[in-house]
């Protein structure tokens, strides 16, 4: 039997679904387009290639994947496709190895973003792959062969982190991590945080191995070959400005940025001029 609607009712020829569906939709709709950019990145992992270039993060010592956050949330606005790797930490070498196995599983093109030791990871992990398009230094060490972390820190004056580290803590089988201490972190790692979050960072921190900041890059740098963009807070107390301004020069870099009055963590407090320069380097020809 033909159903006709009642005046006065809320029922139609489409049933109580179709009012479901009408009345759910508009508060799905914002976590179905949240979900197009992990598809994207999805489809760069298993063969299909994206529309953008995918954005590759690499974080760095006392740090983890969600640092990038606020940078990634700008990039997925407009579209572009990122994996944020979790970086071993274990040493310039190995961790090179993981992000190149990273690397090898995305179809299409790729700019490679490191933060402070994971700079030094992307110099060499991005050596040898062939979809590398660009490199973004973001507060990040961009050596030549034979340079470790702690050799370029301390090229220029400025760097305060080796008081700020705590006694190293001894790894079971050899070698040991490194932690900012907590009563420092805020003013040593990241001052224009707000004093509460930069805590919270202080207590989830990853160590890194003392090793890993003592091992010296090899081969040719792929800063060489590759493009390169620098972007760097002026307040940085780890790796000093001026060693940013060095090595950017020295990379021929595309695009320098300084941002004034920002900390070593300028992904963190100033995620659009972070997400701006990255955007730069994708878009570049």
């Amino acid at each position: 039997m033909e159903h006709h609607d009642v005046p006065g009712t809320t029922t139609s020829r489409r049933g109580i679904p179709w009012l479901i569906a009408t009345a759910v939709a508009p508060l799905l709709l914002p976590w179905c387009s949240a979900l197009v950019p992990a598809a994207s990145a999805d489809a760069a992992a298993e063969g299909r290639q994206p529309a953008r270039p995918t954005i590759v993060f690499v974080h760095g010592a006392f740090a983890d994947s969600s640092s990038w956050n606020g940078v990634v949330s700008r990039l997925a606005a407009d579209g572009y496709p990122a994996i944020a790797v979790a970086n071993p930490l274990r040493g310039v070498k190995s961790d090179a190895a993981y992000v190149s196995s990273v690397l090898g599983t995305v179809k299409g093109p790729v700019v490679l973003v490191g933060h402070s030791y994971g700079g030094m990871v992307i110099t060499q992990a991005a050596a040898g792959a062939k979809n590398v398009k660009s490199l973004v230094y973001v507060a990040g060490f961009a050596p030549a062969a034979g340079e470790s972390a702690l050799k370029l820190s301390g090229r220029f004056p400025g760097s305060t982190l080796g008081p700020a580290l705590t006694p190293p803590v001894r790894i079971p089988g050899g070698g040991a991590d490194l932690y900012i201490r907590q009563s420092r972190f805020w003013k040593q790692f990241a001052a224009d945080l707000p004093e509460g979050q930069a805590r919270l960072m202080a207590v989830a921190q990853r160590p890194v191995t003392e090793a890993a900041l003592g091992e010296p890059a090899t081969g040719a740098p792929a800063w060489k070959t590759i493009p390169s963009w620098f972007v760097y807070g002026e307040r940085d107390k780890n790796i000093p400005a001026a060693v940013h301004a060095f090595m950017a020069k020295r990379a021929g870099a595309k695009e320098t940025v300084e941002v004034k009055g920002a900390s070593h963590v300028v992904m963190l407090s100033r995620p659009a001029a972070v997400a701006k320069t990255i955007e730069d380097a994708a878009g570049a020809k």
